[in-house]
């Protein structure tokens, strides 16, 4: 018999042990895939929403906060700007394109956010798929996956419901009709409606007939936020500083928000590590623990193969295949786990937020992680292997 059937004969004998060990493993080794993944994942998509867009203003606060609302739009707004000072600051040669954004309402959960939609979309360098952007009040460009869970194409009509969570007031009196669908892009833009500012003025503060009032009414108009590209990189350094030093307005950079934001999730993904780290740890015991008093319950099975001319060192060979079998088992099922994990977080986020993390399911780096299980296994029978490979023949028969 070659090496390999000895291995699988071994193997069908202690199945049982050998799906523990292989399962515990890969849990260890899924462990560390998911968390590798997502944090690879949850950067991608941070710099990718972030794209073009170098600086935040709004209201005082949090920038965080702000930064969460107006460029991720997974917040909610800390408040609005004046339009006129905001209007001013857009003017600042060190700006390259300022593009103003309101939020407030929603359609079943995604955000109608109001803003020059022209400039908005080629901030990141998106067009309509089909249909056109709007160009007037009350019509709206939708994200690629905004018809697909809500039912709308261009021509569409629909009211818009007060506040950023699905279940809010309708404006039933005010309704948006579809003018285009956005291409996919792979960001935030996927999920949101774009309509002209007019749209949101008009509908939080409806038809005024009164040319005074009307006067009165735009005059107190005002943004969400200002999303910023610089023209020179020196803006960096005097736009925030003079900004804060505002009574109004605040500037936050996304960089250093997103940046802070994984500082705050670090305590959760250093326990998730511990806990990856003491499940390997508990894998590499268990093989080795499993791997000594297998080979010891084998002693005489290997004097008989020691009889018949197999050598120290094909003992171990053969007692490192079995091991590399186990880490090969281990990292199989860390990956199917990995897959299951993965794909149930992202469908979960669909459902829930409507947040869809391509990014957690498609070919990454981090994946070649459970190739770990391999090395893994063999390291933890690799004491206990050489061991047994060394007993002599004739001390085993002795003990007989």
């Amino acid at each position: 018999m070659n090496l390999l059937s000895l291995a699988l004969a071994h193997i069908r004998y202690t199945l049982s042990a050998f799906i523990a060990n292989a399962f515990l493993l890969g849990l260890a080794v899924a462990s560390i895939v998911f968390l590798a993944v997502t944090a690879d994942a949850l950067d991608q998509r941070a710099r990718a929403d972030a794209q073009g867009i170098d600086l935040v203003v709004g209201p005082k606060g949090s920038p965080l906060q702000l930064v969460l609302a107006a460029l991720y739009h997974i917040d909610v707004s800390p408040g609005n700007i004046p339009k006129t000072q905001a209007d001013q600051l857009a003017k600042n040669p060190m700006i390259a394109k300022a593009v103003p954004i309101n939020l407030g309402d929603n359609y079943r959960g995604f955000r109608i956010v109001g803003t020059d939609t022209k400039a908005f979309t080629e901030l990141y360098g998106v067009l309509p798929a089909s249909g056109n952007l709007p160009f007037q009040a009350m019509q709206a460009v939708i994200g690629s996956q905004v018809p697909a869970r809500t039912g709308l194409t261009v021509g569409s009509r629909f009211a818009g419901a007060h506040g950023l969570a699905e279940g809010g007031p309708e404006h039933k009196e005010d309704v948006y009709t579809v003018t285009g669908i956005l291409a996919p892009t792979g960001t935030v833009m996927d999920r949101l409606i774009l309509t002209p500012l007019e749209s949101v003025w008009l509908v939080h503060e409806g038809e005024v007939s009164d040319i005074a009032e009307r006067k009165i009414l735009e005059a107190e108009r005002e943004y969400s936020a200002l999303l910023i590209r610089y023209r020179t990189p020196i803006a960096a350094a005097i736009l925030p500083r003079n900004i804060n030093a505002s009574d109004k307005l605040q500037a936050a950079s996304p960089a250093v928000e997103s940046a802070r934001l994984f500082s705050l999730l670090e305590p959760a993904l250093l326990l998730m590590k511990a806990f990856a780290m003491l499940l390997f740890g508990a894998a590499l015991i268990s093989i080795g623990l499993a791997t000594t008093v297998s080979l010891r319950e084998r002693r005489m099975d290997a004097a008989v193969l020691r009889l018949m001319g197999a050598s120290k060192a094909k003992l171990l060979r053969q007692y490192a295949l079995e091991a590399a079998m186990l880490g090969s088992a281990g990292a199989i099922m860390g990956l199917l786990i990995s897959i299951l994990a993965l794909h149930a977080t992202a469908a979960w986020l669909a459902a829930g937020p409507k947040i869809v993390m391509t990014e957690l399911i498609l070919p990454n780096a981090a994946w070649q992680l459970v190739l770990l299980a391999l090395p893994v296994s063999v390291l933890a029978a690799a004491w206990p292997a050489f061991k047994a490979s060394q007993v002599e023949v004739a001390t085993i028969l002795a003990e007989r």
